[in-house]
């Protein structure tokens, strides 16, 4: 761990660039500024995550509906808070002194209907905005946000499961053409949009029309654990299920397979599988075609320390396949869970993408579309016919 993470001392990351393919310079990169709007169980990770890395991220302040959920907040995170987006923006906070600590990104971490509105007073104030999933809670608000907001180029989604270490390494597999052309991706992980914009990051899939077919189904389950903890009960209940194709075209599509409650349930795990022309990838175990008469199978392995007589602490390093590494830890040190990982990475890609060292890490036109088709599952299993999503005004956007 940095001398930083231990002491809670911020200090400037240094990092190694090559210039004109030989020459190393030494480029200081200060920590990335946010402020959260919301102070929800969301919001709670983005702060969490610059508590743990101070040297990587600052949380300068949060909006706070109330004076008394923001002594709440103050007292627990640590963090000052404002009533207003006006003041987190213009870096009117408390213990601020005479220079204004103006965030360079804001997160929303709100409740749907309150998000577009978020967004936009945030975008008029010409800040970059990282919005929780979903941006907007229907298909006319989508449009509506696009229309205002669309053409700006500065808002992100915070949509984590593609920045989940397991995905990151599986789409490294298939982006170097281990399985060939990837065709298809079943996900019982995640529900709605998370799952639709996994299934489409491990394809590479765009934003054009979609047929979804869905059905829903009610069968007894064990639930033993929920968001705050153990059940206690036994006693199997209803319980919903929602399967779904979803045709992306040019022969691409995704299996959608959700149970209530699976982010939690410990009887419901997660199957994530990517099908692709010359082989597949089912949860870590990769089988591939090699010539005429070979077939391999090989295991993406999870490098963890911390483990028996490993005395570097509890966290992973890296994953890997046949001795090459598909995903590296670089928030070693803060033993983060695969979610916090996730969020970490949204917030460092959000950086690199405002200084100009990398591309957007997730548009708002990609979230638009990932929600478009979580509401076209719901509406097919709500009414068992099938749902063709349109061309919307976001679907050729950069």
């Amino acid at each position: 761990m940095t001398r930083a993470a231990r002491t809670g001392i911020p200090r400037a990351r240094v990092r190694a660039r090559v210039v004109d393919g030989d020459e190393e310079v030494r480029v200081t990169q200060q920590p990335v500024r946010f402020g959260v709007v919301g102070s929800g169980w969301r919001a709670e990770f983005f702060v969490r995550v610059a508590r743990l890395m101070p040297d990587r991220f600052r949380c300068v302040g949060v909006v706070t509906r109330t004076a008394q959920r923001g002594a709440q907040v103050e007292a627990a995170w640590g963090v000052p808070t404002v009533r207003t987006i006006e003041e987190l923006v213009t870096g009117a906070l408390p213990g601020a002194g005479a220079a204004p600590d103006r965030p360079e990104l804001v997160v929303t971490a709100t409740p749907w209907p309150v998000t577009p509105d978020a967004v936009r007073e945030i975008v008029d104030a010409a800040v970059p905005v990282l919005a929780e999933t979903p941006p907007a809670p229907d298909a006319a608000g989508l449009r509506d946000l696009w229309a205002d907001v669309g053409a700006t180029g500065l808002v992100q989604v915070a949509e984590h499961s593609p920045s989940m270490p397991a995905h990151r390494a599986r789409r490294a597999v298939v982006e170097a053409g281990v399985i060939g052309a990837p065709t298809s991706v079943q996900v019982s992980s995640t529900h709605l949009y998370h799952a639709v914009g996994l299934g489409r990051y491990l394809l590479g899939a765009g934003r054009g029309p979609v047929t979804v077919r869905a059905q829903a189904f009610t069968a007894p389950l064990v639930d033993p654990v929920g968001r705050e903890g153990w059940t206690d009960s036994g006693g199997a209940a209803p319980v919903r299920s929602v399967l779904a194709t979803l045709d992306l075209g040019d022969g691409r599509s995704v299996l959608y397979d959700f149970t209530d409650n699976q982010w939690y349930n410990p009887l419901r795990t997660n199957r994530v599988v990517v099908r692709g022309s010359h082989g597949e990838i089912v949860d870590d175990t990769v089988t591939r075609w090699v010539d005429e008469r070979t077939v391999l199978t090989s295991s993406i392995v999870r490098r963890q320390s911390g483990i028996e007589q490993n005395l570097d602490g509890f966290d992973l390093e890296h994953l890997s396949m046949d001795g090459r590494v598909l995903y590296r830890n670089p928030f070693v040190g803060a033993r983060l869970a695969d979610d916090d990982l996730a969020v970490a990475h949204l917030l460092d890609d959000t950086g690199a993408w405002l200084r100009g060292d990398a591309p957007p890490p997730y548009p708002l036109a990609d979230g638009c579309q990932d929600h478009l088709l979580g509401l076209a599952i719901e509406e097919s299993a709500r009414t068992g016919e099938p749902v063709t999503t349109a061309a919307e005004p976001w679907s050729d956007a950069l």
